[in-house]
């Protein structure tokens, strides 16, 4: 049979315009190609399958003709019948390159019907230290052979679904449990397999975890390697997030030359009968080269200001881009409703943002996630997403430090930012700065892969989870870890950052060169119920005192604190930089993340001396007999309502 695959794959190729003829339009059911007059000739055909809106893909049937004369096709249509599947496959109708989508799906489809038998295709080892697992191309075989979720999920020496890569010293049970991942491995290794019509079997998968993601890194038997990922639940708005990083990838690849690997196959809908893996996933190439954290303390200082510059060449194509609103990208005939979306071209438009700031897990509110026209607009997203996050927060108000704040605190501190964001909007200098960008929420040596040869040149820029549009001016606290000094001599690689960013990305780099106190109250402006109200309310009483200094036209219409209330005002933010001076020494000490993060492996002896710390800190204030009066810990009570992590 494989000859007569080999020869139907070699005619398909040779029709004119094959690949115009997989589009949405077709009908379930009717012939793709060849036409009639050509089946003794091909024996074989093409047709359509269900076509599924959300993903652009078509499922298309390989399937025997009735006038077919080679003896094993006709054996096989005996045994089942003339309109029975022989293979299927995927054809994103979305895809740039159609003529190269339809080399893929031609390559793809006879390998179900060539694969082997399935005693060829397993080995199990006796020890996973020694030998290699295997797993076998299960799609491909009947249901009573396939290769099992539970084998699959220990053939790898991990679990899966749950996260192991790190525990938090605070609310670590809810840290772990919201990265969860309910869905079924096994299909996402034959799906895999599905997608790489040249090999037989997997040979190894890794397991990498991020804060907001899990990715799995399949080698294929024959060397291929593709990237699975799939989005946490706080991510932010299930289909929403997946969906739009689709489609800001794609957009870039259309409008860009920035390195992005290749989607390969993508689903918004775990609860889709036909996603059988059972969760959003992207299924994508691996990215060539290797990782920018793995080989930059090899590299010469000039070998590092060369890459510096290269990474700001290639994201110039992100910030000459121009954009008519603030929010997400999404393709156009995707989930997004008219009403909630702006057209970009006939195949893009700007939807929803899909930042997890605009999307509280549990809510009452109305919500407010765009897209935004201008930036009054995007203002009040930002402030009804930090009335959203309320209801939430609410709920451990008892676990909150003094200058955190009532519920109606917030509410009042919001509620009059807001219009004192929307004098700001229109200063001439924040009008500048806030024109609409799409930029790498994440530009970090982890997400940028350069040549193993040439580390000046850069290869792949991966993780556009969450990437928006946003005002220029909210990149501005942004300083990637490649140009952020550690000592004196990295200061040079800060200056090539700089002076990379003024030449390849102005629009960017113009707000960073303004005074930071222009932009703060926009930044803290939705995130009171993380931070406390007294963090905004402060930014506001410093932009009303500063109000002519930094340009602003016309009377500040936030009040600053009459005498009888600044005292308690003073108070109350002494007590704020108290715990954010704490937090972040704390981390240090401990070599944690600011939110707790610790390695695993970490575990133990972070909590032995996390509470050794404690203990000398509490011992420290109860034997501070005199404290002094603007002394903000007095007490145990205090001390404990701002400590940063959970305590025994």
């Amino acid at each position: 049979m494989s000859k007569v695959l080999g020869t139907f794959v070699q005619k398909a190729q040779g029709l004119k315009n094959a690949s115009s003829k997989f589009t949405s339009s077709v009908a379930e059911g009717n012939r793709i190609l060849p036409s009639r007059n050509k089946d003794a000739d091909f024996q074989l055909r093409i047709d359509a399958g269900h076509y599924d809106s959300t993903s652009k893909g078509l499922n298309v049937v390989l399937q025997v003709n009735s006038q077919a004369k080679s003896p094993a096709l006709r054996d096989w249509a005996r045994k089942n019948e003339t309109h029975a599947k022989l293979a299927t496959a995927t054809f994103d109708t979305a895809a740039v390159d159609k003529d190269a989508e339809f080399q893929r799906v031609l390559e793809a489809l006879p390998m179900p019907a060539l694969a082997p038998t399935r005693h060829q295709l397993f080995r199990f080892p006796s020890s996973p230290l020694h030998d290699i697992y295997f797993i076998a191309r299960a799609a491909a075989m009947p249901p009573i052979y396939r290769f099992q979720c539970t084998k699959a999920n220990t053939a790898f020496g991990f679990d899966p679904y749950t996260y192991t890569s790190g525990r938090w010293l605070r609310d670590d049970h809810y840290e772990r449990s919201s990265r969860y991942i309910a869905f079924d491995f096994g299909a996402l290794c034959d799906r895999v397999l599905q997608l790489c019509p040249d090999a037989i079997s997997i040979d190894s998968c890794k397991k990498l975890e991020g804060g907001f993601n899990r990715v799995f890194v399949f080698t294929m038997n024959n060397s291929r390697q593709l990237v699975a990922r799939l989005p946490f639940v706080l991510a932010g708005p299930a289909r929403l997030v997946t969906s739009s990083e689709v489609a800001t990838i794609r957009y870039l690849q259309l409008k860009t030359k920035i390195p992005i690997p290749q989607i390969i196959d993508w689903n918004d809908d775990a609860k889709s009968p036909e996603n059988t893996i059972g969760s959003e996933y992207i299924i994508m190439e691996h990215a060539s080269g290797v990782q920018l954290s793995q080989v930059w303390d090899d590299m010469t200082g000039n070998q590092r200001v060369r890459c510096i510059s290269a990474i700001f060449q290639k994201m110039k194509g992100a910030t000459d881009l121009r954009f008519p609103s603030y929010g997400s990208i999404y393709l156009q005939d995707g989930l997004v409703h008219p009403f909630a979306r702006q057209p970009l071209n006939e195949d893009f438009c700007i939807g929803p943002h899909c930042g997890s700031r605009y999307w509280p897990l549990k809510t009452r509110q109305r919500l407010n996630y765009g897209p935004w026209d201008n930036l009054d607009s995007f203002c009040e997203g930002l402030i009804d997403a930090g009335l959203a996050n309320l209801s939430g927060s609410a709920r451990d108000l008892d676990r909150k430090p003094s200058y955190y704040g009532s519920v109606d605190q917030h509410t009042a501190v919001l509620n009059s930012a807001l219009p004192v964001l929307k004098q700001m909007s229109s200063n001439s200098c924040i009008v500048q700065s806030a024109s609409p960008l799409l930029f790498h929420p994440d530009l970090h040596k982890r997400n940028i892969f350069v040549s193993e040869e040439d580390p000046t040149i850069i290869t792949g820029i991966i993780d556009w989870q969450g990437a928006s549009i946003e005002p220029a001016f909210w990149y501005s606290d942004d300083l990637p870890d490649f140009a952020t000094p550690t000592d004196s001599d990295e200061d040079l690689y800060y200056k090539a950052y700089k002076a990379s960013s003024q030449y390849y990305t102005p629009a960017l780099s113009m707000p960073k060169s303004m005074d930071e106190n222009l932009f703060r109250p926009f930044h803290y402006s939705y995130r009171t119920w993380k931070d406390g109200a007294i963090a905004l309310h402060h930014e506001m009483v410093e932009t009303a005192r500063n109000w002519k200094g930094l340009n602003f036209e016309g009377q500040c219409l936030y009040s600053i604190p009459t005498s009888d209330s600044l005292l308690e005002y003073e108070r109350a933010y002494r007590l704020f930089v108290a715990a954010q001076n704490l937090r972040y020494d704390l981390s240090n000490l401990l070599n944690s993340a600011s939110d707790g993060w610790v390695p695993t492996e970490n575990w133990e002896v972070t909590q032995t001396a996390h509470k050794e710390i404690f203990d000398g800190m509490l011992q420290a204030v109860l034997s501070n007999q005199n404290p002094e009066d603007d002394e903000p810990v007095q007490d145990e009570e205090t001390l404990r309502s701002i400590w940063p992590f959970d305590l025994p």
